[in-house]
């Protein structure tokens, strides 16, 4: 019997390409002196969509926004109101920033792999950025006066480069630039939750996982675990579904192996 092994579907190889030379100038540019300034504004566009799963979360429960907002330092808060004793309401809130965000960047891969132009992708995005922007960073503030005029200003520029990247650029660039995005996604929000868990252990500063365990008593450690393992499961689901050819047998359990061969 031959060993099992891993084969990524020929007509993924593409984009798989694609995105690896995507992740390898993302962690190259983490080691570069200076380097954020170029990464700036896909950190800001990854604190938008994390800030909007909370945002979008406390939606479908049944809260209300108060507001979202993004600071100068790349930082986010989203203030809900979550009905008295909503536990639920609490967790999926409090889940959604880490999650959704990589949930997004899993959605970004798999649009792309189904071969959506990159270029409506874009728009797309811009799209997104630009409805958190009004209505939960702009209209959703005016009533209790938190305005934050950076939020805006970024939230607009960013949704103005999008739109401007899927007129102007190649399709190349437009396909790199979108991996790109799905990248920072993936990788700032798995290494968001690496910092959610240390500061779990190490410190008693605010986080998801402490709004969680003061909310039922359960330690802050356990709820960043339990992130971990679900933002690993998107992850895993995400990729397989990636590297499965479009045309081929479906293999639900084996998605990147050969069948055996006895």
């Amino acid at each position: 019997m031959k060993m099992m092994r891993m084969k990524i579907a020929h007509d993924a190889r593409p984009q798989v390409r694609t995105l690896l030379i995507a992740t390898l100038i993302t962690l190259a540019l983490w080691f570069i002196p200076y380097a954020d300034l170029l990464t700036y504004p896909f950190r800001l566009f990854v604190t938008f969509i994390h800030e909007g799963g909370h945002a979008l979360a406390a939606v479908l429960t049944g809260s209300s926004v108060q507001s979202l907002s993004v600071a100068i330092d790349t930082s986010g808060l989203t203030e809900t109101l979550s009905p008295q004793g909503g536990l639920f309401s609490r967790f999926f809130i409090s889940s959604a920033g880490y999650l959704g965000t990589i949930t997004f960047g899993a959605l970004l891969l798999r649009l792309v792999r189904h071969q959506v132009k990159a270029r409506v992708v874009l728009v797309g995005s811009a799209v997104v950025i630009l409805g958190l922007t009004v209505i939960f960073g702009f209209i959703a503030p005016l009533t209790n006066l938190s305005l934050q005029p950076f939020t805006v200003l970024s939230g607009v520029a960013i949704s103005v480069g999008l739109l401007a990247a899927a007129k102007y650029l190649g399709l190349r660039a437009a396909n790199f630039l979108v991996g790109f995005l799905a990248v920072q996604c993936v990788l700032n929000a798995v290494f968001d939750l690496k910092n959610v868990l240390w500061m779990s252990v190490a410190s008693s500063e605010a986080t998801d996982a402490m709004n969680m365990a003061q909310a039922t008593g359960i330690p802050a450690i356990v709820w960043s675990l339990l992130w971990i393992g679900i933002a690993l499961l998107i992850l895993s689901t995400a990729m397989r579904a990636y590297a499965v050819s479009r045309n081929g047998p479906s293999q639900p359990d084996l998605p990147f192996e050969d069948p055996l061969e006895v």
